[in-house]
């Protein structure tokens, strides 16, 4: 099927294909002459009646738009506190105010601008966002949170104009306009200082300049062509660098692509110099341009992010190297690993961290009590260890003694600087992973027995080689049970303060969870070289902070009392999630989708997969229809289809997510589906009054429907809309408060 152009009433003819399915292609082409001659045929309206087309059009948008606008901007500065997740994505754009690294698992760009936006509205970058019910006090928030509403506002008339030119339909683009503008959920994510509506913003217009680019079909390489094409590249680059979720339209962007290109590709009057230029301006604008932009949003961002800050313990030590502030910075630290020195010692997996101890004991039931052994991410000084002599326990460092190296096939002993016990391991198993040795810190003063004693090999090496700091590739051998040391990855409760497991695998397969490097080295006995050399390159920047996000991403779990939910949930509007107040006397605001909008949607869904498959089928069939008929079924197949494939190409992969899942995750699917019930709708109802055209209100049955559906929207949503504006007084649950008869389902807390 050729990708959809702007609606079936504006649809080309199709030509019948020779061949064996000749005659089966020829009856289904037959709906689409229909299709076209239903726009041909009728007499062509005068021009004033086109001016007024026109100009209702355009006052249409305005009304919709200055709506959109007006709901956003509504009460914007209430709450004056911290409100769910702003504490995370304000306390990023603190940083990029303050230049200081830090790690999250979504690429850059969406915190970039709320950093840009807080900076060029006054916003010092000094507010702690500590966490959720603390006040902004004197400092500027507005411009952050009024940047998010600004390019929230926008997704409404964005959607009006797509389903316009897919339905090339007032009443369908109003109606869809109508659900998302009064949807208390797109509301109350449009007015907070987060991510999602800088994402929506990016998708919607993505979704818009796709469909505008395939409306200038019949006008391949002319201005507005080029115009739509680049821009669809340009907010794909955006989607893509605000969160990695911008895969799901770019993936619809290139299904229709492909679609395109090959509907051209049966045109047998285009040369092939015509077909490779098609290929070389989608190729260009839509993998080319994405990719160079999306590049340059990490530029941007390492360049302003040059000081060290809490991320630096996720990356490795020579990504460290380039942060001023970091102690790899310039620094300059003896080169090779000598007996007595003090280490840090960093796992080469990406995102583990740093070897870890602490003066806590295991739990009863978790193999022998004996302190903790875990990996940190963050510097810290329980991240030391001395490098001894498995057999004395003389102080290297004393100035009688000569200095001793380290070297590959060593026996040693590594001493917790902090509480004085041995790295030690026995056959007790492993809290978390089963087979694996526990790893445990034993002993007093550093005297403990012969399981404390590891032998250090370098990675690729040969025996006797000394060990480099940072670059030496080693493992750590245990002398009794030949276990290596490793990293599990997998978080411990909260009784190993939800740092990473560290075991002691008995199988030697070598990957990098067990190996490590040195990164940290003080020896006053040796003489110091530059880590200047250490500094990586920009693509190996770009590939280590995508490994560390990707991992980042697949290890998110669910905090103390977050309302996570299942991807089922989200379109029956099951659960709501609360962003502010949890008592009748605080200032509550709760995440939930207008019921009357999402339930409208989920129906819509269904009605469409039925009405589709029954038009669908006859055309299959070659049943012949009127000229209406076919012209309201090509705009319910291809454009519905268009939407329908946008809300299954953003709902159904979370079905195969194993992170954490929100109920804001759902909301770019909700976007495609109120677009759906838009078109769906609109083509129902005239259909309806066609079929009923001898009764003599016929005319009136697609307005009242129309009508009805905008009053219900508008009215559920002044009956919901203190769930976006906030609420003080009675919580639901209570007979008393004016929210009871609204909770329909138990599930809502609000």
């Amino acid at each position: 099927m050729p990708p959809a152009t702007g609606g079936g009433l504006a649809e080309s003819e199709l030509r019948p294909r020779r061949g064996r399915c000749g005659h089966q292609a020829a009856r289904a082409a037959g709906w689409d002459v229909a299709a076209t001659a239903a726009a041909r045929n009728p007499k062509r309206p005068a021009r004033g009646s086109r001016r007024f087309e026109t100009a209702s059009r355009w006052a249409l948008l305005a009304l919709v738009t200055l709506l959109s606008f007006a709901t956003r901007f509504h009460r914007l500065d209430e709450p004056p506190h911290i409100c769910w997740d702003e504490t995370h994505f304000g306390k990023m754009g603190s940083y990029y105010i303050n230049r200081t690294f830090f790690f999250d698992v979504h690429p850059p760009l969406g915190k970039m601008l709320i950093g840009l936006a807080g900076y060029l509205s006054g916003y010092d970058g000094t507010f702690l966002f500590q966490k959720p019910g603390d006040k902004y006090e004197h400092h500027s928030y507005m411009g952050m949170r009024g940047f998010c509403a600004f390019l929230g506002s926008w997704l409404v008339p964005f959607a009006y104009l797509t389903v316009l030119d897919l339905s090339k339909s007032l009443s369908a683009a109003l109606l869809t306009a109508a659900l998302l503008t009064f949807d208390t959920g797109c509301l109350t994510l449009s007015q907070y200082i987060l991510l999602d509506p800088i994402l929506m913003f990016f998708i919607m217009a993505a979704m818009l300049s796709m469909v505008k680019y395939n409306s200038c079909a019949d006008r391949p390489f002319s201005a507005p062509w080029w115009f739509w094409l680049s821009l669809t590249g340009v907010s794909l680059a955006g989607a893509l660098g605000v969160k990695f979720v911008g895969l799901f339209i770019i993936l619809q962007v290139g299904l229709n692509t492909i679609a395109d290109l090959w509907y051209l590709f049966g045109d047998l009057s285009l040369s092939l110099v015509t077909m490779g230029k098609h290929v070389t301006a989608r190729v260009l604008c839509l993998i080319v341009l994405p990719l160079a932009l999306y590049t340059a949003t990490f530029a941007v961002h390492f360049m302003v992010l040059s000081k060290s800050g809490p991320g630096d313990g996720f990356f490795s030590s020579a990504f460290q190297a380039r942060l001023s502030g970091n102690n790899l910075h310039n620094a300059s630290i003896p080169e090779h690993l000598a007996y007595g020195s003090v280490i840090t010692v960093k796992n080469l997996q990406m995102a583990i961290g740093y070897l870890h101890s602490h003066r806590h004991l295991y739990p009863e039931g978790i193999g022998a009590r004996q302190q903790q052994v875990t990996t940190y991410l963050h510097k810290d000084y329980n991240n030391l260890w001395i490098i001894k002599k498995h057999n004395t326990n003389s102080d290297p460092l004393d100035p009688s003694f000569p200095v001793e190296f380290v070297r590959h096939g060593d026996i040693i002993r590594l001493e917790h600087k902090e509480t004085s016990r041995n790295l030690h391991s026995h056959y007790h198993e492993a809290p978390l992973t089963r087979k694996h040795y526990q790893v445990t810190g034993y002993g007093i003063n550093g005297t403990g027995d012969s399981n404390d004693f590891w032998r250090i090999e370098v990675v690729n090496r040969k025996f006797g080689n000394q060990i480099k700091v940072l670059r030496s590739r080693i493992r750590l051998i245990h002398l009794v049970t030949g276990c290596v040391l490793g990293s599990s990855g997998k978080v411990l409760p909260k009784w190993g303060w939800e740092q990473l497991e560290v075991t002691c695998t008995p199988y030697l397969k070598e990957t990098l969870n067990s190996i490590w490097n040195v990164e940290d080295h003080i020896n006053p006995k040796l003489p110091n070289i530059s880590l200047n050399v250490l500094q990586p390159s920009f693509p190996e920047i770009l590939l280590e902070s995508h490994m560390v996000m990707i991992w980042g991403n697949n290890g998110l779990k669910p905090k103390d009392n977050e309302f996570t939910s299942k991807p089922w949930h989200w379109p029956i509007n099951y659960q709501g999630l609360r962003f502010s107040g949890v008592n009748d006397t605080d200032f509550r605001v709760y995440l939930l989708g207008n019921p009357v909008v999402w339930w409208l949607n989920l129906l819509s869904i269904a009605l469409y997969l039925l009405s589709g498959s029954i038009i669908a089928i006859a055309m299959q069939r070659g049943t012949r229809v009127p000229a209406e008929v076919a012209g309201l079924s090509q705009v319910l197949l291809r454009g519905g289809g268009q939407v329908l494939l946008g809300w299954m190409l953003h709902y159904f992969p979370f079905f195969l997510m194993g992170r954490v899942l929100y109920f804001h995750h759902y909301f770019p699917a909700m976007l495609f589906s109120s677009m759906l019930t838009g078109i769906l709708w609109d083509t129902l109802l005239r259909l309806c009054a066609w079929g009923l055209a001898s009764w003599p209100l016929a005319r009136g049955i697609h307005v009242v429907g129309i009508l009805s559906l905008l009053l219900g929207t508008a009215y559920s949503f002044y009956l919901f809309h203190p769930l976006a504006y906030g609420m003080v007084g009675p919580l639901a649950q209570d007979p008393q408060s004016p929210m009871a008869g609204l909770r329909w389902l138990d599930s809502w807390e609000f």
